[in-house]
């Protein structure tokens, strides 16, 4: 069953209230839709900012750890103002698993923009 775009930003938002952002203050839940499931994460920084994990690959984590790789779409929010795309290293670890995916992004108010993988990381790195 395919969840609305309203339904995945929302359960992004809820997603983002249990961040650990006590360095930047910088919040983001995602709501990866895979199969019939829905995988949230939220980021959680470490005082050594390289461990620091981003929230889409929470996401991806937890279903690939429940054995679902089948990703539909996912949406990312945050506390800021402005939309926040996923970093470098999350695109390149969601291109792992899917050639193309639609992205939501979505605001501390709520308003949305949608994307997709293939527009934010047209060439993805992969051995070939």
């Amino acid at each position: 069953m395919s969840r609305t775009i309203a339904e995945l930003a929302r359960l992004a938002q809820e997603a983002f209230k249990q961040s650990y952002a006590p360095y930047s203050g910088v919040t983001v839940g995602a709501a990866l839709e895979a199969g019939d499931r829905i995988f949230t994460g939220c980021n959680v920084e470490n005082a050594s900012y390289g461990l620091t994990v981003c929230a889409e690959r929470v996401a991806v984590f937890k279903a690939i750890a429940e054995g679902v790789r089948d990703f539909k779409r996912i949406a990312v929010a945050s506390n800021q103002e402005r939309l926040m795309q996923p970093c470098g290293a999350c695109l390149q670890v969601l291109s792992e698993f899917c050639d193309d995916l639609e992205i939501i992004l979505v605001d501390q108010q709520g308003n949305t923009s949608t994307t997709t993988l293939k527009a934010l990381c047209p060439t993805p790195f992969k051995l070939e």
